[in-house]
Order: C-alpha cells, then structure tokens, then sequence
C-alpha cells in the first residue's frame, strides 16, 4: 500500500467522520441509572472498563456534547499546503549534518453541534534529501475522532489514527525523530460502530458494537536498523466487542437499583493466529448513599481464553520467516492454549459526583483470577481547565489497547504536533476527557497481555494562552503459549514511564508561538532487551504575511539514551524555515 493510497484513506475517513448524518438529540442513562455499576463493561465497546467507570464517563461526555450543541453549530475545515526547509544536526555519535526539502499537504478540521462532533488532524509529507547522506522519505500521520446521533438514543462514533514510530530490539517503541528517515515504522489503526440506549417504562436499556483493525507497517530500512529482530513486532489485528446492560433505577422498582448485563470482547492477531477472548456475565445493584454519592455491587461469572498457533519450522527445526521479517505462521497447527481463566467475578464500586465539574469512580474486584483494580476522575475547575486521571486493568493485544485510547480521545481537540518533523507529539489540545495517546504506544510487541496503568491530564487556557500536561505508567506482562515460538515471550514484563505536554499563544493578532516536550523511560526484564529512553524539546515561531500564508521558524532537539554499552546515545538537533498556505 503505498503513502499516498493511505494520505488518501485518512482523508476519507476524516471527512466520512465529519459528514456523518445528525437527525435528533444524543441520549444517555446517565450517572445515577440504574446501570450505573457493575463489573467487566466494554464502556464504548473496547472491552475491559468497571461499568462504574463507563456509566460515569458516558455521562460526562453526553452532557459536554449537549453543552456544545446549546451554543450553536461551529465549522472549521482548513485544507493547507506547506513547503520547509531543514538542516539537522548529529550531535551524537556522530556530527553529520544533512539538509531537507520538505513539501507537505493536509487538513485540520473541527465540527461541533448539538448532534455531531468531530475533530481531524490528517497530514502528508514528502522529504527530498540533499546530498548522498540525506535520504528521501515520506511519512503520513493524523487523528481523527468524531460521533453523531443517528435518531434519539442511536449514535455512532468512530476515530483513526495514523504515527510514526521508532522500533527498537525487542519492540520497545519511542518517538520518530528527524533522522529516522525510511527507519520509521507507521501505525495505522481506526474503529467505529453504534451505541443505543433506551428507556421502556422504568427499564434502562443500552447496548454497544465497536469493531477495529490496526496495523504496524515496516520498512525494510526499519527491520534492518533492528538486526533481524522484526519477527515479534506487532502486525495487524482485528477487534471486535460488544455490550448490552438492562436495569431500573434506584426508587423505581424498588430502593435499590437492580440491573443485568454482558460483554464480549475478541481481538484476532496475524502474529501466529493469536486470539484474546473475553466473555462475562454479570447482576448489579445500585444502592443510593446520598444525594451525591452511590455505591455498586455485582456479581457474575467470566471466561476469558488467549489461544495461538506456532511457526512453521524448517529442517533444522528453526522457525521460518516471511518477507516481511514476522514468523510464517503454521495454519495447520493445531491451536495452543495460553491462557483460560472462567470463573466468579465480582466487583464493588464508589461512585461521587458532588457537581457537574466533578465526578470520582473507584473499583475493586476480582477477574482474571487474580484482584483488579481502577476508577476514574474527572475535575473541572473551571470552564478554562479541565483535569482528568484513569486507572486501568485489561487483557488484550496491542490492536486492541490503541482502538480504547482512540475510544476515550474528546470530539473537540488541536492536535499537537512537532513544528520541525511534523509528527504527532502523545497528546492533543482539548479542555474534554483525557487527551493522550503516549500510554499505549510504547511497546509493539506481538504477544497478547494483561495491562495495567494510569494516566493523568491537565489543560487549560489563560488570556492567550493554552497548556497541557499529560503523564502515566503503563505496565504489560505478556501471555504466549508454551511449546510455541513466542514461548519466550512468556511472562515478560515492559514498563513504559511518559510524559508529555505543550504550551502556546498568540503575539498580537498575526503572530504566535509554541513550544513542547516529551519524555519516554522504557525498561523490560527481557534479557535480551535493554532499557530505553527518548527525549525531545521544540518550540516555534510563526508570522502571518497574508491573510492565508503563514511563515514559520522552528528548532528541536531529539534525543534517545541506551543502557546497553555496545549501542550509542543518539542526539540530533533540527531547525526550520517554511511556508504555509491556507485554502
């Protein structure tokens, strides 16, 4: 698939998303229904949330989007063309310093109304090199998250996501930087599907379908700078999940809210014909503590299988590997186990909401065999700040944990993106919901796993200005089979720190600037990994010559640190001029 075919996907798939239909009012059981708690729900039907911590955050967002639509219908769609010049230098290990023309097209977009929300950022660029050393290239990236409400109680939603990424020995993933070239590996990945809800007398009913595809492209160039290891690298995925709650609400039926629910979750893995599923059952009641405050018990029952298949092998015995590096896998295996847990499962939760900016949930129960753990907080100080802060427990693939981050991304958002690559830089610009991606991109191996984790966001805007601060620990302990290839892979556990955040403001009425950084500490206890960190900083400068030409100047210092003594510390620092013309 080449990059323009897939700048051209993203195009339409962005304006798919912000044409969609609207025809009535968004509704929702909110906070306080009857099926309000419990365990296991798929939330937007990504699979693996408390329902505590879904019933909230659907109510959040219900009631941000009718905020929005009270105001009036708002339209921004600005298609644009840039031409940059860029001089970057090595400043270690080596001091080469390359020089680039870089020719990029895209389109920032934004629509906000009472039945429709959707944001896109989708961006295609080009590199021509000067001289032997610096080599041609081109890249795409972009995020595009959007809804609309089909007939009252009927919306769909759906996102993508395009990134360039760096892939290290053993998956560990950071940042694209400016001398990554055709190095670079690219994850593609979008969802979508439809969410109902219902009121039938006093019973609340809602249910959910979300189905997802994701993909991690490598190029040659990108599986030679990791040695041959190419072969666990994450390559495609298809998910698929479903939800479906019934209950009444408390002081209908009875005092106490009652409800039942289900939820199935299924991720299906290319890498050796991987597949994670998770099937549950669940009651719940819902006892009202005070005006503000509820407290969830549930109980059911859940089955959850990880299966795959093994590597065809040679005479030798060895594992075989196909043209794109990844192990050929052997259809006509027959499918090992790695994981089947079933069981009772149960779950008591706090849920608090003293007022419209302020709304906790806190969970604590037993699935997969073992305690789990989260919640939820969201706190707006005011109209101008917005922070939020998720604990999170699941089992599933790396296909699956980037279509639950696109999932929980805000409908009205600026991406944030490098001034001199071009690149998205973990978070985006939003006073809505938690805005970053960093969390989930940090390790592409192939192998299935149980994540836990937590990630904190802060925005605000003050007279010009607007910042954001994200930061979070990601924690995966991976799940592969015995007796197969990827039994190696077997209880390893990656831990990925990170951070990121921006700020920015305008300089009269034709000027501006930004600035931003991020930071990833990436360790594994696979022996055959070493620890990683990747840093950068930019900032940037822009003038207005016309009413629709912009003038930038940009510099940037990329940077990642290596614990293994045969591999050099690579730092590089950047600089650039440009144009840019509005249509």
């Amino acid at each position: 698939m080449s990059r323009m075919k897939q700048a051209s996907g993203m195009v339409a798939l962005a304006v798919i998303v912000l044409a969609l239909p609207a025809a009535g009012h968004a509704q929702s059981t909110g906070y306080g229904g009857g099926m309000s708690g419990g365990m296991g729900s798929s939330g937007a039907g990504m699979g693996g949330d408390s329902a505590s911590d879904t019933a909230s955050g659907k109510s959040d967002r219900a009631s941000r989007r009718g905020a929005k639509g009270q105001g009036g219908k708002r339209i921004d769609i600005a298609p644009y063309i840039e031409v940059d010049q860029i001089v970057t230098a090595e400043l270690s290990p080596g001091s080469d310093v390359l020089t680039y023309t870089q020719v990029a097209v895209g389109v920032d977009a934004s629509i906000q109304g009472r039945n429709n929300g959707a944001s896109a950022s989708v961006r295609y660029q080009r590199q021509f090199g000067w001289g032997k050393k610096a080599g041609d290239g081109d890249a795409i990236s972009g995020v595009v998250r959007g809804y609309t409400t089909i007939v009252p109680g009927v919306t769909v939603e759906a996102g993508a996501l395009a990134s360039q990424v760096n892939v290290e020995n053993g998956g560990s993933a950071l940042a694209a930087g400016p001398l990554s070239g055709n190095g670079k590996s690219t994850v593609y990945s979008v969802y979508g599907g439809p969410s109902v809800t219902k009121r039938i007398g006093d019973l609340d009913v809602g249910a959910n379908y979300r189905a997802g595809f994701t993909k991690v492209e490598q190029s040659n160039a990108a599986r030679n700078l990791q040695t041959g290891a190419a072969a666990d690298v994450f390559d495609k995925s298809v998910v698929q999940s479903a939800d479906v709650q019934a209950g009444f609400a408390p002081g209908t039926v009875l005092p106490v809210g009652v409800g039942v629910g289900g939820s199935f979750y299924q991720e299906d893995i290319s890498n050796l014909d991987q597949r994670a599923r998770d099937m549950q059952a669940r009651a719940m009641v819902t006892v009202p503590v005070s005006r503000t405050v509820q407290v969830v018990g549930a109980i059911g029952y859940e089955d959850v299988e990880i299966s795959s298949r093994d590597a065809v092998r040679d005479a030798n015995g060895l594992p075989v590997l196909g043209s794109d590096g990844r192990y050929v896998t052997d259809k006509s295996s027959p499918r090992v186990m790695a994981y089947d847990v079933s069981g009772l499962i149960w779950d008591a939760a706090v849920m608090w909401r003293p007022s419209r900016r302020t709304s906790l949930s806190a969970h604590i129960g037993r699935r997969y065999g073992s305690t789990s753990f989260g919640g939820t907080l969201a706190y707006a100080p005011s109209d101008r700040a917005q922070f939020n802060v998720a604990v999170y427990d699941n089992v599933s693939g790396f296909g699956g944990q980037v279509n639950r981050a696109l999932d929980q991304l805000p409908d009205d958002f600026e991406v944030v993106r490098d001034p001199v690559t071009g690149e998205l830089r973990g978070c985006v610009a939003s006073l809505e919901g938690g805005s970053c991606l960093s969390g989930v991109l940090g390790s592409l191996r192939s192998s299935t796993f149980r994540a836990r984790g937590v990630t904190a966001s802060y925005s605000m805007k003050f007279g010009r200005m607007r910042a954001g601060l994200g930061a979070g620990y990601d924690r995966r302990k991976y799940i592969a089979a015995r007796n197969t290839v990827l039994a190696s892979a077997n209880g390893v556990l990656d831990e990925n720190w990170w951070l990121a955040a921006y700020v920015g403001g305008d300089l009269g009425r034709d000027a501006g600037w930004s600035a931003n950084v991020y930071a990833n500490w990436i360790s594994s206890n696979d022996p055959l990994t070493g620890d990683v960190a990747g840093y950068g900083a930019s900032a940037s400068y822009y003038k207005m010559f016309a009413p629709r030409l912009r003038g930038t100047l940009a510099v940037g210092i990329d940077g990642a640190k290596y614990d293994t003594p045969s591999i050099d510390d690579l730092w590089t620092a950047s600089a650039l001029a440009g144009l840019r013309y509005t249509f």
